[in-house]
């Protein structure tokens, strides 16, 4: 055989024969099938050779790898469901996406070499709590629906009450639903699935969630549930998204007991529905019982300020065989990137973007009226929920399939079309032309966007000021 200086086993498989033959004899072994025929018992081994092709060499791997991706075609998606496209600054995307200083370790265990990612989650938990209104957020989870499931089990542990039902309103994400279901059975938790707006809270609920915007992208005012949840003694979680908040009121200022989300959109790429980041903030009289991790602020011996993980809920301790949550799950770099990117932008950028989101949606509103598309959802922020002329339904979605673009088709036959940071005017124009084609309408697109009133009510614009550390409002170059 001729010695292949690129194959697998020379560049992948350390040890060469001779350290191989120490190791065998080490354990009394005279060679690998013997070894074999020593650990694996016959029974469950196969008793004949693989049926596998010839190998290959890396370089012969990642040329058809190439070519297979080659066959991929790229379509614009605006499906929404809790993942939106952005864009990651390049400084970010090299420093700290692309650099294994940061991407390897997966957790600040070791706060003597971590200085950095510690401060940098930090900001990520002031990023949270100043956006969400809440007094205390944790370092990341694993994804939404994992924080949804956390939001549920954090409330059952605070209740002061003996039920196991716990509300869950059906306009929460589908992919939230199922976690919580998987969650609750063993917990001997009972979901409800039922209507926020309607449901009786003084049925012996200990909990309740709803979300705002919701999964068809529709922009509620929760403050009527969450004050009838309290005077009923129900505890409330509610499910957001973090871009919106900068243009709407937060749920904590509305007095929810826990804010959930994900933070893809700031800054991480898409990458085929997750895992993402997962934010989770609470009040402080629940800090002992929020899952993950929390970064605190100390000092060293020296006396200089220095950072620590100051509550670490691993199974090892804590409530060990109660644990629920891992911190190593907790995607530190996506959190990392997510807060960067709140550095990166600043209060001022982050609106920015968030207004001109919010306009896309307007305008994109506006201009399908004159295909004869009507937008339902009452108030929004990024999403509109979309009905097309009676028998037209089929046509839009062939247009679209001809156009390459994704829209997310609901069950009550209407279209839901999510907008993101990488929205451009060239986009909406796509998208009503798609529209039109189907609708078999006529447009003629105006950009301008006068006469465009806010998508959602004056009462619910955000008030407060937010991400006012002065780490927010200082590194926006890249050689600061």
């Amino acid at each position: 055989m001729i010695f292949d200086s690129e194959s697998f086993q020379s560049r992948h498989i350390g040890p060469d024969s001779n350290e191989r033959d120490a190791m065998l004899k080490a354990v009394n072994a005279r060679s690998l099938d013997e070894l074999m025929d020593q650990a694996i018992p016959a029974r469950i081994r196969l008793p004949r050779a693989l049926n596998l092709a010839n190998g290959q060499s890396e370089h012969e791997y990642l040329t058809g790898l190439r070519a297979i991706a080659a066959r991929n075609q790229l379509w614009k998606s605006y499906i929404g469901m809790g993942y939106s496209d952005c864009v990651t600054p390049s400084v970010i995307l090299r420093n700290v996406l692309e650099n294994p200083g940061w991407y390897t370790p997966y957790t600040p265990y070791q706060a003597e070499i971590a200085q950095g990612r510690l401060e940098s989650l930090l900001n990520f938990q002031t990023m949270v709590c100043d956006l969400t209104g809440m007094e205390v957020a944790n370092a990341s989870l694993l994804d939404e629906a994992t924080a949804a499931a956390e939001a549920m089990t954090l409330l059952h542990r605070a209740s002061k009450t003996e039920s196991t039902q716990f509300l869950v309103a059906s306009t929460c994400f589908p992919q939230t639903i199922d976690v919580m279901r998987a969650r609750a059975e063993p917990l001997g938790i009972e979901l409800v699935i039922g209507d926020w707006r309607t449901a009786d809270l003084s049925g012996g609920f200990f909990g309740a969630m709803a979300q705002t915007p919701d999964e068809s992208g529709a922009v509620h005012d929760l403050s009527p549930f969450i004050d009838k949840a309290k005077q009923a003694g129900v505890m409330t979680a509610i499910g957001t998204d973090l871009l919106s908040l900068i243009l709407l009121t937060p749920p904590g200022e509305m007095g929810a007991d826990v804010v959930f989300g994900n933070s893809q959109r700031f800054g991480v790429p898409l990458g085929y529905g997750g895992p993402h980041a997962a934010f989770f903030a609470t009040s402080t009289k629940h800090v002992r019982q929020v899952p993950g991790r929390i970064i605190g602020v100390s000092v060293d011996v020296h006396g200089n300020t220095a950072y620590r993980m100051a509550l670490g809920t691993r199974e090892q301790h804590i409530r060990r065989e109660k644990a629920t949550s891992n911190i190593c799950t907790a995607q530190a770099l996506l959190a990392n990137i997510a807060g960067l990117y709140a550095v990166y932008h600043g209060p001022k950028g982050l609106t920015a973007i968030a207004k001109r989101v919010h306009a896309y949606a307007k305008l994109l509103e506006r201009e399908l009226a004159k295909a004869g598309v009507a937008q339902r959802n009452e108030f929004f922020f990024d999403t509109l929920r979309l009905e097309t002329p009676a028998g037209t339904l089929d046509r839009v979605k062939k247009a679209a399939t001809e156009a390459r673009v994704n829209f997310r088709c609901r069950d009550d036959g209407t279209i839901n079309v999510a907008l993101d940071e990488t929205t451009t005017f060239a986009d909406i124009e796509l998208i009503v032309r798609t529209f039109a084609s189907g609708t078999g309408a006529t447009v003629e697109l105006d950009a301008s966007p006068e006469n465009l009133e806010l998508g959602y009510p004056q009462a619910l614009a955000r008030k407060s000021p937010f991400l006012t550390h002065p780490v927010f409002n200082t590194h926006h170059s890249e050689p600061r």
